[in-house]
């Protein structure tokens, strides 16, 4: 794989010594076919890139993964494949390596002829070029909804969190076709061993949004989750659930936006962690007025300082976000077609964001993924133009 451009710009990018720094987008050859979409990019605790993606052949899905190799993707490997895939914008699937470079990976499939009736499929690899016959992550047996899955490597396990709809469907309930549910969509997790047999499981919010991405990260103090909630008055605020002396806590908000909303938005926080100190972003509207804030915690999520308003007045969310040290974190977000980055601080300072590539606000451009590096950070997104994925190194 080639580089086939180069591109400066420069910005001011705030930091805690609010030096001026040089900013570069350096876009790469894409390993990925068109048509081709859902890309998920992940780093290992080693450093090493990984960029996992759909790609459709007639009927056939694909879930394809790359390794970065410093100067281009290496050549890609299947995963796994199937005809009866339940391939959506928002619920991508996802390939990760631990503390050990084991992997697993997840894709969704379709239990019965309902649009929402799917499962969570996982597989697992001990060297990420052979893969096991793919197995439901889930137990319930419900012909109902499963998704919005994140995982993080837990030492030499993995930790994983999930939207799960085994609540909202009867016993004799079948084929469902919209979220007209019967039941509420629950949050729960797990932890997996490499051979993706689970170890513990737990139920950690009876009650969420319906079709918002969740998202995890591991503290100093333990595993946190954060996704989108759902209160009786139909508030859909971001909040937090953290696991304290081997007890789930109670979930809280991470700030109270007060964002009532009558349908799912589509548009889950992301989070990081360094340590005890954890950052999330997240995309909000309350009092119809669109924003993307980014708030941090210094104690593995027990308390929060207030946030930071980090978009340029026409954000339409689909964030992802990175720390970058314990003090600074790198956010991308959607501003109208634009994909943008920023640094942030948790001082409250930030720098001049920055676009990365023109988009489109269509479903099917998806969510624009961004990971670290050792020397940097990378971006994958879908063009939806080429109908293909594009990635670029970003270095400072």
């Amino acid at each position: 794989m080639t580089r086939h451009w180069f591109l400066i710009i420069t910005a001011l990018l705030s930091s805690c010594t609010a030096k001026e720094e040089k900013f570069s987008i350096l876009p790469f050859s894409s390993p990925a076919q068109s048509p081709s979409g859902e890309p998920y990019l992940f780093t290992d605790p080693s450093g090493k890139v990984s960029l996992s993606w759909i790609e459709q052949q007639d009927t056939i899905s694909f879930l394809k993964l790359v390794a970065w190799e410093g100067e281009g993707w290496s050549e890609p490997r299947i995963i796994t494949s199937g005809t009866n895939w339940f391939v959506n914008w928002a619920d991508y699937p996802m390939a990760i390596s631990n503390d050990h470079e084991k992997f697993i990976a997840h894709y969704l499939e379709k239990s019965a002829d309902g649009t929402f009736t799917y499962d969570v499929k996982i597989s697992t690899s001990q060297d990420g070029k052979t893969w096991t016959a793919p197995f439901v992550l889930h137990d319930d047996g419900k012909q109902a909804e499963h998704g919005f899955v994140s995982w993080i490597s837990y030492g030499e396990n993995f930790f994983v969190s999930w939207l799960d709809g085994r609540n909202t469907v009867n016993d004799d309930t079948t084929n469902h076709t919209d979220h007209g549910h019967h039941g509420e969509m629950s949050l729960r997790a797990a932890v997996l061993n490499t051979e993706g047999k689970k170890i513990e499981e737990w139920e950690l919010d009876t009650r969420t949004c319906d079709c918002c991405q969740t998202t995890s990260a591991i503290t100093t103090n333990g595993p946190v989750v954060i996704y989108r909630d759902r209160s009786d008055e139909e508030v859909r605020d971001i909040s937090i659930v953290r696991l304290v002396n081997n007890q789930w806590t109670k979930p809280m908000y991470i700030h109270p936006d007060n964002w009532e909303i009558n349908g799912c938005p589509v548009n889950g926080p992301r989070c990081e962690a360094i340590n005890n100190t954890l950052a999330i972003a997240w995309f909000t509207m309350s009092n119809n007025v669109p924003a993307v804030k980014v708030v941090f915690s210094t104690d593995g999520g027990e308390t929060f300082e207030e946030p930071i308003r980090i978009d340029d007045g026409e954000p339409i969310g689909r964030v992802d976000l990175v720390m970058l040290d314990e003090n600074t974190a790198m956010v991308s977000w959607m501003e109208a077609s634009r994909i943008k980055i920023v640094q942030v601080n948790k001082n409250g300072s930030k720098g001049k964001s920055v676009v990365v590539a023109s988009s489109s606000q269509a479903r099917a451009s998806g969510f624009p993924q961004l990971t670290k590096t050792k020397d940097g950070a990378m971006m994958a997104w879908t063009d939806e133009e080429s109908k293909s994925i594009k990635t670029a190194l970003i270095k400072w």
